[in-house]
């Protein structure tokens, strides 16, 4: 604490801003997993079928993967401050009038247009959030940023809406959620901060706060690794999080209540992955943590394949699987490639890496998963995740430390063998 008060470090400030960041990015997820619980329902009320739903969930992750590619560019260039919150107000507002389509093209389009504007907010909340965080702390509070995400989105908000379509129908649910969006966006309003590329250097592992051309983060090689990653990881989510739910009343024939507690259990093991494998990273090294999370998601999804209709089981597979996932989704999306360029390329490397993992990943896998459950039954949906995990492993071998923690070590031992080896000479 001595240490951080005499570097004239704002500790109030950080903890201001990371839970704000934090509570938009949770918005982020309930708006866009709060439609997941809802299909079954809204698949008989606007007549869809599985590959509508497909579409659905691909259109929202094409516009956010497209949003994501140049507002991340455009946030260095401006400010994130001033990309995050017109993205959280515009994205709140579009949230509620989901609850207005008639049919899957008007639900294509407004969830298209949500994508656009939750694309924005992510890599610019991603990079305020590491910007707002002491070096040492940036990997945790990252995971607690991003960690609200599936703590609101996929762990609340499944059993929250299964409980209200009790009482509501699924149009009003979604009018429910612009208010609190609109409210963090003022108290971002009053608070959060822009910063210059010499402070921003601190929180990377190139000493460098030069301008550069946005193509240059592709010099830097965590960052095509890091696009083939994010696609790996993000197939595995949507796969699981898009039609998981038609997967456990269609195929192992559960309740909709007994559905809505499974699910959440994406939610639980994503916020629990995304507090301690970022934070455990800070210590151990970001690539170590990597591979042993696309070994441990891949156990928990074989074990999900192979477990038949037992809610509590059927809850600790997928917890366990998304406790990996969003680890890796988060420590890819951020320190892995906001650490790994120039302070001036933060948000571009960012935007990029989560751009072209939402578009292919998020956007074509589950157009391919709802034409796989359509044509040869939902149940070989799984397998394109363990696939994915499959090519991601290589990935993880294939990563550059990051973590200023290591690589300050390993730049420390560096140059004492350096001066070792001047006075034996």
């Amino acid at each position: 604490m001595e240490r951080k008060l005499a570097s004239g470090w704002d500790l109030a400030y950080e903890w201001r801003a990371v839970a704000l960041l934090s509570l938009g990015f949770g918005l982020v997820g309930v708006d866009r997993f709060m439609i997941m619980p809802l299909f079954p329902v809204m698949m008989k009320d606007l007549h869809l079928d599985y590959q509508d739903l497909g579409h659905i969930t691909g259109a929202l992750s094409v516009a956010w993967g497209v949003s994501a590619l140049f507002m991340g560019n455009l946030s260095d260039r401006i400010g994130f401050r001033k990309v995050i919150i017109p993205a959280l107000v515009i994205f709140s507002v579009l949230a509620g009038m989901s609850g207005l389509a008639s049919g899957v093209g008007m639900l294509i389009l407004i969830r298209a247009l949500l994508g656009l504007a939750e694309g924005a907010y992510t890599p610019a909340s991603i990079v305020a959030t590491i910007d707002a965080s002491l070096p040492a702390r940036q990997g945790r509070n990252t995971g607690i940023q991003q960690g609200a995400f599936p703590l609101l989105g996929l762990g609340l908000a499944p059993i929250f809406v299964t409980q209200l379509l009790k009482v509501l129908p699924w149009h009003w649910i979604f009018a429910l959620v612009s208010v609190p969006g609109l409210v963090v966006a003022f108290l971002l309003y009053k608070t959060l901060r822009n910063t210059s590329a010499s402070a921003a250097v601190a929180h990377t592992s190139t000493p460098d706060a030069s301008t550069h051309r946005w193509t240059d983060v592709f010099r830097y090689r965590n960052i095509p690794l890091n696009i083939v990653g994010m696609f790996c990881w993000v197939t595995c989510l949507l796969v699981l999080g898009a039609l998981f739910p038609s997967y456990l009343i269609d195929y192992l024939h559960l309740s909709m209540e007994e559905m809505g507690f499974v699910l959440s259990a994406i939610g639980f093991g994503g916020t629990l992955g995304g507090l301690a494998l970022p934070a455990l990273s800070d210590r151990l090294g970001r690539k170590p943590v990597m591979i042993l999370s696309v070994i441990g998601a891949g156990i928990f999804l074989l074990l999900l394949i192979n477990t038949g209709a037992a809610p509590t089981k059927l809850f600790i597979c997928l917890m366990m699987t998304l406790f990996f996932v969003f680890g890796m989704i988060f420590l890819t999306a951020g320190p892995l490639s906001a650490e790994a360029v120039p302070a001036s390329l933060m948000s571009t490397a960012a935007g990029i890496v989560i751009g072209v993992g939402e578009i292919f990943g998020g956007g074509f896998a589950p157009a391919l998963a709802g034409y796989v459950a359509q044509h040869f039954g939902i149940q070989y949906i799984l397998d394109l995740a363990m696939g994915a995990l499959a090519v991601g492993l290589a990935v993880a071998i294939s990563l550059r430390e990051t973590a200023p923690t290591r690589t300050a070590a390993q730049a420390m031992a560096a140059g004492t063998q350096v001066q070792k080896g001047r006075l034996e000479a």
